[in-house]
């Protein structure tokens, strides 16, 4: 017996079994593979036994409470800073990609409707400029004007541009118009440098209230952030604001102070037009660079003021409380 078995065992590892021996060697190599398996899950069953505590204390708490991420939403602005520096650096790099004067292009433009309103406003119309160069007049409006047009267009657009981020991944939504703005505050910057030119061109001293300029162009920021908010939340529902926006901005350029002084406005009217938010902020900005040479009219920019902040803090509820579906609707 004894030496069939042996005799069966070195047929099959030589390859030429008899058929007699065949279901005794079959049943040796199930016998030795579930004695590996056996002693493998031993092994196992030990290692995870000792190594309890250790994993036990290196696996991550997932809390799912409801209303957490509402309560955790402005913490998470802080926590993803670096999506927002990433969006706004790559807008600017986009911007002025294979373009041949490239950064000059944040010149050109306001200094080519700078010329414009001169010439018609200034020269034709010959609107008063009380004593200051008809081109620093127009242009310290022109500055707030394109930031707020720029940002507005930009920031209105911004969400659809980014559908496929906004469609995959979780984050602050509110962090894409707001990056927007960021990169018209960067043409806002380059631009005036040819408000500075000019004052040295025509030996302009400005005043004591350049100081007041960081306060007026925190409220263009508010102006436009809150504008593209309403905007870009409505544009996702309804794409005809990608129509409505381009004429909102052309429209407005004309009924805004850009190319006149809000002084040929009638004082009974002032009041009523001092409800365009832009009218307060342009206002302020040429009381700030242009001094005692242009009055302000205190009760139509306290009026604009608080037109400027219903409208960022309107802008903010709406965009939030639309902010759930845009994945679902883009």
């Amino acid at each position: 017996m004894e030496f069939d078995i042996i005799s069966g065992i070195n047929q099959f590892f030589t390859g030429k079994p008899s058929l007699s021996y065949i279901p005794f060697s079959a049943c040796i190599i199930i016998g030795l593979a579930v004695s590996y398996y056996q002693v493998n899950k031993r092994i196992r069953q030990q290692s995870e036994t000792d190594n309890v505590g250790i994993n036990t204390s290196a696996k991550p708490k997932l809390i799912i409470e409801a209303g957490r991420t509402e309560r955790q939403y402005w913490n998470d602005l802080w926590r993803y800073r670096e999506l927002f520096y990433f969006l706004a650096w790559r807008d600017i790099l986009v911007r002025y990609k294979q373009t041949v004067i490239g950064v000059a292009w944040a010149l050109l433009r306001p200094l080519l409707t700078m010329i414009v309103f001169s010439v018609i406003f200034g020269k034709l119309a010959k609107l008063p400029s009380n004593g200051v160069p008809y081109p620093i007049l127009v242009f310290a409006a022109m500055l707030p004007w394109q930031f707020f047009a720029n940002a507005l267009s930009e920031c209105s657009n911004s969400l659809i541009s980014n559908a496929n981020l906004v469609s995959k991944v979780y984050f602050p939504r509110l962090i894409v118009p707001t990056s927007a703005v960021v990169v018209s505050f960067i043409d806002f910057l380059i631009s005036s440098s040819i408000l500075v030119a000019l004052m040295i061109w025509y030996q302009f001293v400005p005043t004591w209230g350049m100081l007041m300029l960081p306060f007026l162009i925190l409220l263009a920021f508010a102006a436009a952030l809150g504008g593209g908010l309403w905007f870009a939340a409505l544009n996702i529902k309804y794409r005809d604001f990608r129509y409505i926006v381009p004429f909102v901005v052309q429209f407005g350029l004309y009924v805004s102070p850009v190319g006149f002084s809000s002084d040929i406005v009638p004082e009974q009217w002032r009041l009523l037009y001092s409800l365009n938010p832009m009218v307060g902020v342009i206002d302020g900005f040429r009381w700030a660079i242009l001094g005692q040479n242009t009055a302000i009219f205190w009760p139509g920019f306290l009026l604009s003021v608080g037109i400027v902040v219903s409208l960022l803090a309107s802008g903010i509820w709406y965009f939030r409380k639309t902010e759930r579906t845009f994945a679902d609707i883009i």
